[in-house]
């Protein structure tokens, strides 16, 4: 069975897409079968693979995350979730020499008025655990990826808002694991605290729902793998003096932090023309594509483990 990890933070602008594209792209270069799931509206991790152009023409009005959930906004259930996978030529023509794939389910700027209506359907944004649907929105996507048409890949990565709207609830349930990358800085900080503490409420209404329910599900208990620093600004061979303040500050947390820093670099967070992530771009910053890579490594340690 693949492992399923959602990649989430509280803030935003911490470079999540990023690191999931770079991770999802390194791991198939390796030879890994990898989905990529994009449930932010903002679409950023669609547009790592496809122009905005081709989204436009080809991909916004039937094939993205928006289209697929559309049948439970009306009391209906969604369909095969398999049908909406896409496969990005460009990057796949890179990885498939090494038998890796990636494909991806698009997102679609639709998305925010679904979450809304999604947790309206559920009481409001403080979603009532009593709901009758409760169980049956929360398990949308971990029923749609426990299809035997997902059996075949290795690694599904989650790409998460920056919120704690529906789409997210929604991808932690059907997680194993959540990463979260982090700028070094407070604001990034105290979002990770923030998520943690949703995370357990999350896992508690569950089980409530759950007991409510009469259902024997109870297993939703994603750990979290651990803290992705990113956006690290050097001076010489060390961080910056205001980004090492930064990351002491993860200490009190007590939650796992990476080895494997990933430094500020405009080639990396400017975005991807070419429909390859930097990691595997002809001509890269060559130190940036050393640290994607051994983070590649370290995450991949994590969810074998």
């Amino acid at each position: 069975m693949p492992r399923v990890v959602s990649v989430i933070n509280y803030k935003g602008g911490v470079g999540k897409t990023t690191i999931t594209a770079n991770i999802g792209a390194e791991l198939a270069h390796r030879g890994r079968r990898v989905l990529l799931v994009d449930l932010d509206p903002q679409a950023s991790l669609t547009f790592c693979f496809y122009t905005a152009e081709h989204w436009e023409a080809t991909i916004q009005e039937a094939q993205t995350v928006l289209q697929w959930i559309g049948p439970l906004l009306s009391g209906g259930e969604p369909g095969a979730l398999d049908e909406f996978v896409l496969t990005p030529p460009r990057v796949n023509e890179v990885v498939s020499a090494n038998g890796g794939r990636l494909d991806i389910v698009a997102s679609h700027l639709g998305l925010i008025d679904a979450d809304q209506d999604l947790a309206i359907e559920l009481g409001g944004s403080r979603v009532q655990v009593r709901s009758p649907n409760f169980l049956r929105v929360h398990r949308v996507l971990a029923d749609a990826l426990a299809s035997p048409a997902f059996d075949d890949y290795d690694v599904i990565l989650l790409d998460c808002p920056p919120n704690f709207g529906m789409m997210t609830r929604a991808g932690i349930v059907a997680s194993d694991g959540v990463l979260v990358p982090a700028r070094p800085d407070y604001l990034s900080t105290l979002g990770i605290s923030y998520l943690r503490g949703r995370l357990s409420e999350l896992i508690d209404d569950y089980a409530r729902a759950a007991g409510l329910a009469g259902s024997a599900i109870h297993d939703v208990a994603p750990e979290i793998l651990g803290v992705v620093v990113n956006m690290v600004q050097y001076a010489g061979t060390q961080p910056i003096n205001a980004h090492q303040s930064g990351i002491r500050g993860l200490d009190p947390l007590e939650i796992k932090v990476f080895d494997q820093r990933i430094r500020q670099s405009n080639s990396l967070f400017g975005g991807s023309e070419s429909g390859l992530p930097v990691v595997l771009a002809p001509g890269g910053n060559a130190v940036v594509q050393y640290e994607l890579q051994q983070l590649t490594s370290e995450f991949h340690a994590r969810i074998r483990t």
